[in-house]
């Protein structure tokens, strides 16, 4: 490629890129989900979607980054739109073209990285240009299996439909806006906005406000599996939902009615025939002579696309190989609970951390199978250990374990409980005779007024782990208590 030609392709790219209006906007759940599923995947501490801007790449959603964009000279995913395809570097040690690059000398000290190009059409050409990626990185070499490089690149494809369906939805709506205004080239766009609601499955509608009707499009009915009427009345249109949902869209009619606040919800729809959808609703004022006279908005059915960050979501709040949560489920756990106390005294819960002795020597000498059994029957434990109350229990690392206790006695069971699990957390493991006694070393803490985020309870928790660690493997110790306890011997 020519010079001037690599120029004209840049400013189509950047062109593309920023007619999406998608640069410095807000988090979505729809691609914080799909940037989860992939770290989940690739069991990387990294994963983001990056849009590449003039002199900069910007993460649109990211996991395992502190910051919202670096410098596009340092960035490996400028190289990935350059050529356009998918990229793998399974060690970039061994890459001259990234073995000095500062975020690989330096920190996040990347190793591993796979990114797939994101591209958009070209409203010019309909080229498709390159305008950002979806990447994994880890500070550990991978060598990423086909099938795995397929999903990244299914995401890239996902990714793609969320802002093209993003862009839709905006257009669409402003479509709608639009031919209030334009009454002759009503008939035309009437026809073109009906066959691009058909194809992205987005409805619009109208609500006049001194009559209370609501004027549905074709794919409006169609989202309802309704044959098309003249019109709707509002109570027969918010029957679709279900109650929470009714009152949360009516209060948004209400309140755009009154001062023309805007709304953008996710709701739950009962069609006619009984089947339950997921719809994304926006609604505008409209206005005429400085009057309100109308609400006009699009539906659009997302049902498929919900579904899909749901299971993704799921798939990253669940540890694989032992079915428990995993840390990131933990971490919404911990927030929940100090978020629900909110001013209030801290609610009575107990966090402890449980790591497990000679599992290294099980994996070692018997090899990971034995390994993985070890973490599973430990599981069961963990799920079994009634004696613990209300409780959570989570996996958050190789052989790390967490357990959070509640109730008002918690402080109170704490230390008889932990008595109980060295008890229960104990297991032999067989090797050509010779007996590995796994057994679990815990540290604990209480939430109190001191402790009342989850960096400083985690901490409180590592200390007294690791002073038990100190003193004897197979103990637990709890944050501000000097007693070491031992297991239960009636429980062995």
């Amino acid at each position: 490629m020519s010079h001037l030609a690599h120029i004209d392709r840049e400013d189509a790219r950047l062109a593309a890129l920023r007619a999406l209006e998608l640069l410095d906007t807000p988090p979505e759940a729809e691609f914080d989900a799909i940037v989860a599923g992939a770290q989940h995947l690739f069991d990387c501490k990294i994963a983001y979607v990056a849009l590449i801007d003039a002199n900069r790449q910007w993460f649109k959603a990211s996991c395992g980054l502190d910051a919202s964009e670096t410098s596009r000279e340092v960035s490996f995913c400028t190289l990935t739109i350059a050529n356009d395809d998918l990229l793998v570097i399974p060690d970039t040690h061994a890459d001259e073209r990234f073995a000095h690059n500062p975020l690989v000398v330096g920190p996040p000290h990347v190793r591993f990285y796979a990114g797939v190009p994101l591209r958009v059409k070209d409203p010019t050409c309909e080229a498709l240009l390159p305008i950002g990626t979806i990447c994994v990185a880890d500070d550990r070499p991978h060598s990423p299996a086909a099938d795995k490089l397929a999903v990244l690149t299914g995401m890239a494809r996902v990714v793609e439909a969320l802002i093209d369906a993003r862009r839709l939805s905006r257009d669409s709506l402003r479509l709608v806006l639009e031919r209030q205004d334009a009454l002759d080239e009503m008939a035309r766009t009437q026809r073109l906005l009906t066959h691009a609601e058909r194809m992205a499955r987005i409805g619009s509608w109208r609500l006049e406000i001194p009559t209370g009707h609501v004027h549905w499009s074709e794919q409006t009915y169609a989202i309802h599996a309704l044959e098309p009427h003249l019109d709707e009345p509002l109570a027969e249109a918010l029957s679709f939902y279900s109650k929470p949902d009714r009152a949360l869209l009516n209060d948004a009619i209400e309140r755009c009615a009154r001062d023309g606040t805007p709304w953008d919800l996710e709701l739950d729809l009962t069609d006619a025939r009984g089947v339950v959808r997921r719809v994304r609703t926006l609604g505008e004022i409209d206005r005429r002579g400085g009057e309100r006279v109308a609400i006009m908005g699009v539906i659009q059915d997302i049902t498929e696309r919900h579904h899909f960050e749901r299971h993704l979501l799921a798939a990253a709040r669940t540890d694989e190989l032992t079915g428990l949560p995993s840390r990131r489920a933990f971490n919404l756990e911990v927030e929940q609970l100090l978020n629900t106390a909110g001013d209030s005294p801290p609610l009575p819960f107990a966090l402890a951390i449980i790591d497990l002795d000679r599992f290294k020597e099980v994996n070692d000498r018997l090899g990971h199978a034995a390994g993985d059994d070890v973490l599973q029957r430990m599981a069961g434990k963990l799920q079994g250990a009634d004696y613990l109350g209300a409780n959570f229990v989570a996996r958050v690392g190789g052989d790390e374990f967490v357990v959070l206790m509640m109730g008002g006695d918690t402080s109170d069971r704490l230390p008889g409980c932990l008595s109980r699990l060295l008890a229960d957390l104990r297991l032999e493991v067989t090797d050509r005779g010779d007996i590995i006694q796994v057994s679990a070393t815990i540290g604990a803490c209480l939430c109190d007024e001191e402790l009342r985020n989850r960096s400083a309870l985690l901490k409180a928790a590592d200390d007294a782990l690791y002073r038990a660690k100190a003193r004897q493997r197979g103990v637990a110790a709890i944050a501000g208590r000097e007693e070491v306890i031992r297991r239960d011997p009636h429980s062995c």
